[in-house]
């Protein structure tokens, strides 16, 4: 059992929650949500004990081992694949090392003897004549290939990185797993089995993510970081945001009825407190008054931008045609023979089992790349804005946020300007920002204001969700859906893919699937 007893943190006077007192329960999966700062990935850490909290104490049984996924991708760099899974039992790991420096030995002794048949019966107890076995088995359920297994970690993929570590954590059953942003950078194939597994994992789970979809799978609680305070709901995020919406819904209307109250009294006291044969009433009146507190409704920390993508004409009949477009990078074959046309309402989700085809695509239709071969044909009546997933490249000059926007405004007034910016929660000085320190999440709002601003009616969009809050999230979502024109994307948050999409492109090695049905259908889910 794990449990938070009355701990606060605070860097400064900078309060990010405070007497926070929940108890895990084992067999419970807790989703971890809040705004971008609220502090769900500190309250992780200090529930693992890398922090300590300003004020008070977590605590767990001695016996219970606590699992977390690391997130330096480079910390095992000298050390094999297997090796790094079953470091996520540190004790196995260490008898295991053990065992093999007492075996190696030259001269093996007596004493030697008597200290391998104590480690040997521990390496027993924790399973460890499994531990490779159970370990290559995590590791081709995540899609890694046994011929890797032996790999040193610094000669596998980053995205194979992401992986073992995630591997590392799941190892040997812990009985508290924390796991902060578990499906960032993984395949689709790779959240669908870490999904199942967390839904069958019998013992504790913790977790904080963006993806509400993957939230509303694994989730039995949600634990949300605001006001100040961190509260526990039952249920799935989806049940979290209703009930919180009704509960905050709740107490405004019950402030509105004591609100109403106190000016009645107040309006009867003002009229009868000099009127001697009311004066009694006024008096009672006034001690009522005295009594009625209203309900403390602090303002949320979550922050909700406004996207709305209003393109300044309609579509016409034709839209886009695609023929035979292929194209070769470094010797290898990205795009083969690739063709399709957009119609009118079409909403497109792009998948590919190469994740680099994708942003192959969306850059030669924006122009950026050029095809080996094959024809794009673009509808007169269509102006195109592009998202690109990796957007450094539009913020290398250091000028203000409200000059970076303003060349891409067909009005050039900074009032106008500045308006786009507010919508992207960029107000008063936060514009006035060197566009060269904005952070991830910042960056994205920005390119959103571009688009905004643009007025296209056919956009393009490569995995827009990165570096986004949920809030960030969910905003995008409504703006995507409301969308009048045409749209090409790409995203792993699967909610949005499944609620915008009305069609689906598969780019696949042995060609493209072309269906125009949900996400959901796509995957046989419905």
């Amino acid at each position: 059992m794990l449990s938070a007893n009355g701990v606060t943190v605070r860097f400064g006077k900078r309060v990010l929650f405070e007497d926070v007192n929940i108890r895990f329960g084992k067999g419970n999966c807790y989703g971890i949500i809040g705004a971008n700062g609220a502090g769900k990935s500190t309250f992780l850490k200090v529930l693992s004990g890398e922090l300590e909290p300003s004020k008070g104490e977590v605590t767990k049984e001695k016996t219970e081992r606590l699992s977390i996924l690391k997130q330096d991708h480079f910390a095992y760099e000298e050390y094999s694949v297997i090796d790094t899974v079953i470091m996520g039992n540190e004790e196995l790991y260490k008898i295991m090392k053990e065992k093999e420096e007492i075996y190696s030995k030259p001269d093996f002794s007596e004493e030697d003897g008597m200290k391998a048949a104590k480690l040997e019966e521990k390496f027993a107890e924790l399973d460890g004549w499994n531990a490779e076995s159970d370990a290559a088995i995590l590791l081709n359920d995540l899609g890694i290939e046994t011929e890797n297994h032996s790999k040193l970690m610094k000669d596998i993929e980053a995205k194979e990185k992401v992986k073992v570590l995630l591997a590392q954590a799941l190892f040997g059953n812990p009985d508290i797993l924390l796991l902060d942003e578990p499906t960032n950078d993984l395949d689709l194939k790779s959240i669908n089995w870490l999904q199942d597994f967390l839904i069958n994992f019998e013992n504790t789970v913790i977790v904080v993510s963006h993806d509400r979809y993957f939230l509303n799978k694994v989730c039995t609680h949600i634990a949300d970081v605001d006001f100040g305070k961190i509260k526990v709901y039952p249920g799935n995020y989806d049940f979290w945001y209703e009930s919180s919406q009704l509960a905050l819904k709740q107490a405004k209307e019950a402030n509105k009825k004591k609100e109403e109250k106190i000016k009645e009294l107040q309006d009867f006291i003002a009229r009868f407190s000099a009127n001697a044969s009311k004066s009694k009433q006024a008096t009672s009146r006034k001690k009522s008054l005295e009594k009625i507190e209203l309900d403390e409704i602090k303002p949320s920390n979550r922050k909700y931008p406004y996207i709305d993508f209003k393109p300044d004409r309609e579509v016409g009949k034709d839209i886009l045609t695609v023929k035979n477009l292929t194209k070769t990078i470094d010797g290898n074959k990205i795009l083969d023979n690739i063709s399709f046309s957009v119609k009118e309402n079409d909403k497109i989700a792009v998948l590919a089992d190469n994740e680099i085809a994708k942003t192959v695509l969306f850059q030669i239709l924006a122009g950026e790349l050029e095809p080996d071969s094959g024809e794009i044909k673009w509808g007169t009546t269509i102006t195109t804005s592009y998202f690109p997933k990796d957007n450094n490249y539009l913020f290398k000059e250091d000028m203000p946020l409200v000059e970076w926007l303003r060349q891409y405004s067909k009005d050039p007034d900074e009032t106008y300007v500045r308006g786009f910016l507010g919508r992207m929660l960029f107000s008063g000085e936060e514009a006035l920002k060197k566009v060269s320190v904005l952070s991830g999440g910042e960056k994205v709002r920005s390119v959103f204001s571009k688009m905004m601003l643009s007025g296209a009616n056919f956009i393009i969009l490569d995995e827009p969700t990165n570096h986004l809050d949920m809030e960030s999230i969910t905003a995008l979502n409504e703006g995507m859906s409301r969308f009048k024109g045409n749209m090409l994307f790409t995203s792993h948050d699967h909610q949005l893919t499944q609620t915008v999409a009305n069609r689906i492109l598969d780019i696949k090695a042995t060609g493209l699937v072309d269906r125009e049905v949900s996400y959901n259908e796509y995957l046989g889910l419905e």
